[in-house]
C-alpha cells in the first residue's frame, strides 16, 4: 500500500512516497505519527485534507520551516492543495528531474504563499504566469552555449536568462554572440545594464535594435568613459536623441584616473545638487505638513461649529428657567450647548477676529489645552475660562485661555490682530462680547501687551482695594496703547490670554461695561 512519508531534514519539510513501510498490523487503517517523521496513507490523506493540513501547519510553525522539498511531479500535484494556507512555507523545490506540469503551475500560484520555486525545467509560458504572480523560478537544467557572451554572463539556466538584470559584453560582436544575444533579449524581462568592453558604433547600434524589437525598455548600455573621444560623445547624444522614445540609453562609465582628477570638482558639484534637494524636500514638506495640518485643524472646528448651530436651532430653552441654585438662565442658546459638553459656561465674540466660540470650564486649566467642545483629544484645544472662576458669581478678573493657531486662525490665532493699529484705533472692535448663561455682557478693552511668560497677571481675586488697583497699574502700563479708560474698585474685569512662542505671552484686558 502506497504511503506518504513527511519528515524534516536540514530544517526543511521533505515530501515522499515510502512504499515498502512495514506497518504494524493494528495500525494498517490509521497513520504514524511522530515529532520527526509522519506516514500517511493515500485515501487518508484523500479524506482528511483539511486535519492534516492542520497538523502540517502546526508543525512548520514549532520548527519554524520554510522551505517543502517535494519528490516528483505527481506528488507535489497531489501535495500542494494541503500548503495553500501554510504562510510560513515560501519555498518549493520538486527534486526529480521533471518538467513542471501546467497544474502543478496553477496550484503554485492557488497557494497563496509560496514565493519561490526550484525545478528542473519549465516551459517559458509557465515561468511568464509565475512570474506575473511574483513568484521567482530557479531551474536546475542547463543549456550549453558556444558564445562568448552566454559564458562571459554564467547564462547556462533558462530561469537566470529570465530574471538577468546586469550583463556584460565584450566587443566586437561574433556572429554567434548576436545570435546569442537576439535569442536572450526574447527570454528576458528584467535587464536593465548593459557593459560593453568599447566603443564600435555598429555594435551599440545593433544591441539598441535587438532590445527595441524585443519591447526591453529602461536598458542603460553603459560605456567606459576613458576611451572615448570627443566626436564619439556628440554621436552619443545624438544617438540617445533618437532612443530616447523607446527608453533606452547609452551613458559614459569614467575611468578611476579620470575621476581622481576630478574628484574635487565632482564633489562639490555633486555636494550642492544634493544640499539643493535636500533643502528644496524638507522645505516643501515643512509646508505641506503645516498647510495640511492646519487645513484639517480648520475644517474640524469648522465642522464643530456647524453642529452647535444645529444644537442651538433645535434645542432652544425656555426663557427664565432657574437652575438648582436659583440662577435664572437668560441666554437659552448658551444653555443648549449644555447637552454636548455639561462644562459649556458661556460664549465669547470679538469683532473682525475669528473668535466667536463657546467658552467651557474644566476641573484645572490643562485638560482644554487638548479636548475640544466635545472632549475629544484635538491639537486646537478649545477657548475655556480658568478653573477658578466663577461663572455665575463673577470674580474681579475673569481669565479665558485659548491656543494661538496663527496659521490656521482658529481659536485664538486671529487673536494677534487686537494689535494692529487699524483694529484697536475702530471703537467698534474694542468692544468684547462674553455672555454666560446667565448674563449678557459687553466689555471694553483698556489694555493690550505682549509679555515675557509670566504668571502675574492670572489674579482672579484680590485681597484689598490696593491690589487690585496695583494690578490695573501693573497691567495697563504694559499696554502698547492708552485707551483711557477709567478702572474704579467697583468694576470687574476680562483677561485674555495666549501664547505667543514658547517663552512669551499675548494679552488683552477689558473691563465690563454693561
Amino acid at each position: 500500500m502506497k504511503k506518504v512519508l513527511i519528515s524534516i531534514e536540514n530544517n526543511n519539510l521533505k515530501l515522499s512516497y515510502k512504499n515498502h513501510h512495514k506497518m504494524r498490523e493494528d495500525l494498517i487503517n490509521t497513520n504514524i505519527i511522530s515529532d520527526n517523521e509522519l506516514i500517511f496513507g493515500l485515501d487518508y490523506l484523500k479524506n482528511n485534507q483539511k486535519i492534516v493540513s492542520l497538523f502540517i501547519k502546526e508543525l512548520c510553525e514549532m520548527k519554524k520551516l520554510t522551505k517543502v522539498v517535494i519528490d516528483n511531479n505527481e506528488l507535489t500535484s497531489f501535495l500542494l492543495p494541503f500548503f495553500k494556507n501554510i504562510s510560513s512555507i515560501e519555498t518549493l523545490e520538486i527534486k526529480s528531474d521533471e518538467t513542471i506540469t501546467f497544474t502543478i503551475c496553477e496550484e503554485i500560484i492557488a497557494s497563496n504563499y509560496i514565493k519561490t520555486v526550484n525545478c528542473y525545467n519549465i516551459p517559458s509560458y509557465m515561468l511568464e504566469m509565475l512570474d506575473r504572480n511574483y513568484i521567482k523560478v530557479e531551474s536546475r537544467s542547463e543549456f550549453f552555449y558556444i558564445s562568448n557572451f552566454m559564458q562571459e554572463n554564467n547564462l547556462i539556466q533558462y530561469s537566470k536568462i529570465y530574471y538577468k538584470t546586469n550583463v556584460r559584453i565584450t566587443l566586437p560582436l561574433s556572429e554567434e554572440d548576436r545570435i546569442d544575444f537576439i535569442s536572450f533579449t526574447k527570454i528576458n524581462r528584467y535587464l536593465k545594464n548593459i557593459r560593453i568592453s568599447s566603443f564600435i558604433k555598429d555594435d551599440i547600434e545593433f544591441l539598441l535594435k535587438t532590445l527595441k524589437e524585443n519591447h526591453l525598455k529602461g536598458v542603460l548600455i553603459q560605456i567606459p568613459g576613458q576611451i572615448i573621444q570627443d566626436n564619439q560623445v556628440e554621436y552619443l547624444k545624438e544617438l540617445n536623441k533618437n532612443w530616447k522614445k523607446y527608453h533606452l540609453k547609452c551613458t559614459l562609465n569614467y575611468s578611476e584616473d579620470y575621476l581622481k582628477e576630478n574628484i574635487f570638482k565632482q564633489l562639490i558639484i555633486n555636494t550642492m545638487k544634493i544640499c539643493g534637494i535636500i533643502i528644496f524636500i524638507l522645505v516643501g514638506s515643512v509646508i505641506a505638513y503645516i498647510g495640511t495640518r492646519n487645513y484639517i485643524a480648520m475644517k474640524k472646528v469648522t465642522s464643530i461649529q456647524e453642529n452647535i448651530e444645529q444644537i442651538i436651532q433645535s434645542n432652544v430653552l425656555d426663557s427664565n428657567i432657574k437652575n438648582d441654585d436659583d440662577h435664572i438662565i437668560k441666554n437659552n442658546y448658551i444653555a443648549s450647548l449644555l447637552a454636548i459638553n455639561e462644562d459649556t459656561i458661556g460664549w465669547l465674540k470679538i469683532n473682525n477676529t475669528n473668535i466667536d466660540y463657546p467658552v467651557v470650564k474644566g476641573q484645572d486649566n490643562e485638560f482644554y489645552l487638548k479636548n475640544n467642545l466635545y472632549k475629544d483629544y484635538d491639537i486646537n484645544g478649545w477657548i475655556y475660562m480658568d478653573y477658578r472662576n466663577n461663572e455665575k458669581e463673577l470674580n474681579k478678573n475673569t481669565i479665558i485661555y485659548g491656543h494661538n493657531m496663527y496659521y490656521s486662525g482658529v481659536m485664538f490665532g486671529t487673536l494677534h490682530k487686537v494689535a494692529n493699529r487699524s483694529w484697536y484705533t475702530n471703537d467698534e472692535n474694542t468692544t468684547i462680547s462674553f455672555n454666560t448663561m446667565y448674563e449678557t455682557m459687553n466689555w471694553k478693552i483698556f489694555s493690550i501687551y505682549k509679555i515675557d511668560k509670566t504668571s502675574d497677571y492670572l489674579m482672579t481675586n484680590f485681597a484689598t482695594e490696593e491690589d487690585f488697583q496695583n494690578y490695573i497699574n501693573l497691567v495697563k502700563n504694559r499696554s502698547i496703547h492708552n485707551f483711557e479708560i477709567e478702572i474704579n474698585n467697583d468694576d470687574h474685569i476680562l483677561t485674555l490670554s495666549t501664547c505667543t512662542g514658547d517663552n512669551q505671552r499675548f494679552v488683552v484686558h477689558a473691563k465690563l461695561i454693561s
